[in-house]
């Protein structure tokens, strides 16, 4: 799981990476014979019993930091990835964070660019907001209307939804099931289990080949098998 792939200066919330340190990250899987692909590519690839070697990348929120940064790093290294966008705040900011510094998010252009560019579009939503915390009414808005609006933008149906904040109840886990996605991604989903709350590890600034290691194997340890993916 990262997110923004530039300065990492002023990053209050550890959500940036450099690129330098991006494409130090992805040296190190491929050496260990591992390739970064999308979510979607990787569900299939499991689905025919193909997923060895693969490890699913995603970035949230869409920076067009993106463009600039992450994706000649991922290209360089042969990788794809999924991008969860968040088509009510395109071409916008990231006002949903009190602190630091106002990062540009991605224009429909730029999702369009990234999307040219091989890599998976998924919804995060459209605006960022914490979905548990949300009535009927906005909770639909913010599953079904982003997936209308990614399909008109991108032309293909957005197969993954990412929760904002990674927070997941089995209400909202319903929702984007019911929205159509195929899949969505959390953080670390408690006691809910399945396609629809796949956890992710957080990769840093700071991660490097040890710290990589130990998240990768602790994660192993304390993730049981997601219910219905092999």
């Amino acid at each position: 799981m990262y997110h923004s792939v530039g300065d990492c200066s002023d990053d209050p919330y550890r959500v940036t990476v450099t690129p330098e340190r991006l494409d130090r990250q992805l040296r190190w899987l491929r050496r260990r014979g591992l390739r970064g692909v999308s979510v979607a590519e990787l569900l299939a690839a499991r689905a025919r019993g193909e997923g060895r070697g693969l490890v699913g990348l995603t970035f949230d929120d869409g920076y067009t930091d993106f463009l600039d940064n992450a994706l000649p790093v991922l290209t360089r290294w042969k990788c794809t990835a999924t991008l969860f966008v968040l088509p009510g705040r395109l071409g916008g900011d990231n006002a949903w964070d009190p602190l630091g510094p106002r990062k540009p998010l991605l224009t429909a252009d730029g999702v369009r660019r990234a999307a040219g560019a091989g890599m998976e579009i998924g919804s995060h939503g459209l605006t960022h907001v914490d979905l548990t915390r949300a009535d009927d009414t906005l909770l639909k808005a913010e599953t079904v209307e982003s997936r209308a609006l990614l399909e008109e933008l991108t032309g293909v149906p957005a197969a993954g939804f990412c929760y904002p904040y990674g927070t997941v109840d089995r209400r909202v886990m319903d929702a984007v099931r019911d929205a159509g996605y195929s899949y969505a991604c959390a953080i670390d989903p408690g006691e809910l289990s399945g396609p629809h709350v796949l956890p992710r590890l957080h990769v840093g600034q700071h991660d490097g080949a040890v710290r990589l290691l130990l998240k990768y194997r602790l994660h192993r340890l304390r993730r049981r098998p997601v219910a219905g993916l092999r």
